[in-house]
C-alpha cells in the first residue's frame, strides 16, 4: 500500500525533530538530552538493521545484540591496547562482525520458524559466556574504555560531534535501506517472506539473498555497538544479552514491523516513555513511589495498549492509512 501523506509528514518531523535536538538543549541548558537522544539513535539504529531481516524477511532474530556486543568490544579491546584510531577500529569489527554473520547465518538460515530462533540464541548466548569470561577484559563487570575513538578531526569527546555522528550514519542506513528494499533485492526478500518455496521454484537463490540480508543487518549493528561504546566509554556482556534483542524486536514492533521509519519511532517512543517513568515526579508520595519501583511494568501496559490498538504500530499505522 502507498504511504499516506500522514506518514510521510510525521517521517519529516521527526527525523527534523532528531536533528534540533542538540540546538533545543543548548536553548533550554538541558545538556542531558544530548546523551539521552544519543542513546535513542543507536538504540534506533540497531532496530533499523534487525528490521531488516524481521520486518522485510519475516527472520526472527534472538541474536542480535551479539553484533552489538562485537562492536563495542572491537573498540574496547583495541583501546585497552592503546589503538584508538577509529578507522582501525571500524575494519577490525565490521570484518569480524561480517566473518561472525557469515557463519551463523550460514548455518541458522538453513532452518526456519522455532528452529531459527533458537540458534540465533543460542550463539549470542555463546558469545555473551566468551565475552564474561575474558578477565582481562573486565569478564562479567565489564570494562572503561581508556579513549574513545579517533577519526582524524573529530573529537568524539564533544557530545554534539557524537550525536551528529550517529545521526548521520542514521540517515546514512535510511537513505541506504530505502534503496535496498524499493530494489530487486527487496523484492525477492520481501517474496521470501510470503512464499520462500515459491521463490525457489521461479529460480531465485533464496538462501543467498536471505544470508546477505542477514550480514548487512548485522553490519548495521555492528555500527551501533561502536557508537554505544564511545557514548557510556564502556562495554560489557550485558550488551549481548538476550533481553537487549528482544528490546530491538519490541522497538520495531512498537514502530510498525517492515517500515523505513517504524524502527526509529519505536526506539525514540520506548526510549523517552521508559526515561520518563523512571524519573516521574507527581507529588504524591505514594503514587510516586509505585511509579518509580514499577516503572518497567507501566512499560509493558503501555506496549500491550500500543499493538492492540495499533496492530501496526506507531508509525506503521500512518503508513497503512489511505488518506
Amino acid at each position: 500500500m502507498a504511504k499516506s501523506g500522514a506518514a510521510r509528514i510525521f517521517a519529516v518531523l521527526l527525523l527534523a525533530g532528531l536533528a534540533l535536538v542538540p540546538v533545543l538543549a543548548s536553548l533550554l541548558g538541558q545538556p542531558f538530552w544530548v546523551t539521552l537522544f544519543t542513546r535513542i539513535l543507536i538504540f534506533a539504529l540497531a532496530a533499523m538493521g534487525l528490521n531488516l531481516v524481521l520486518g522485510y524477511g519475516a527472520m526472527v532474530s534472538f541474536g542480535h545484540a551479539m553484533y552489538l556486543g562485537i562492536g563495542a568490544y572491537a573498540v574496547g579491546i583495541l583501546s585497552h591496547h592503546g589503538v584508538d584510531n577509529g578507522l582501525l577500529q571500524l575494519a577490525v569489527a565490521l570484518g569480524v562482525g561480517a566473518l561472525v554473520a557469515l557463519a551463523v547465518g550460514a548455518i541458522c538460515l538453513r532452518t526456519s520458524g522455532m528452529a531459527f530462533i533458537m540458534i540465533t540464541l543460542a550463539f549470542a548466548q555463546m558469545l555473551f559466556f566468551l565475552a564474561v569470561s575474558l578477565r582481562e577484559y573486565g569478564g562479567d563487570d565489564g570494562m572503561q574504555l581508556q579513549n574513545r575513538s579517533r577519526f582524524g578531526p573529530l573529537d568524539l569527546n564533544n557530545a554534539t560531534l557524537l550525536y551528529y555522528l550517529a545521526y548521520a550514519l542514521l540517515l546514512a542506513v535510511l537513505y541506504g535501506f530505502w534503496r535496498l528494499v524499493h530494489s530487486r533485492f527487496g523484492m525477492v526478500l520481501r517474496g521470501c517472506r510470503s512464499n520462500e518455496r515459491r521463490m525457489r521454484s521461479m529460480g531465485f537463490p533464496t538462501l543467498r539473498y536471505k544470508l546477505s540480508a542477514y550480514v548487512i543487518s548485522a553490519l548495521v549493528c555492528v555500527l551501533a555497538g561502536m557508537l554505544m561504546a564511545n557514548l557510556t566509554r564502556f562495554v560489557a556482556p550485558s550488551y549481548m544479552a538476550w533481553t537487549v534483542s528482544g528490546e530491538l524486536i519490541v522497538m520495531i514492533v512498537l514502530g510498525g514491523l517492515g517500515t523505513l521509519v517504524g524502527p526509529i519511532a519505536g526506539a525514540t517512543a520506548l526510549l523517552l516513555v521508559e526515561e520518563g517513568l523512571s524519573s516521574l515526579k507527581l507529588g504524591i508520595p505514594w503514587l510516586d513511589t509505585v511509579i518509580n519501583q514499577h516503572w518497567l511494568a507501566l512499560i509493558g501496559i503501555f506496549i500491550v495498549l500500543v499493538v492492540l490498538v495499533l496492530k501496526q504500530g506507531l508509525y506503521g499505522w500512518l503508513v497503512a492509512r489511505k488518506a
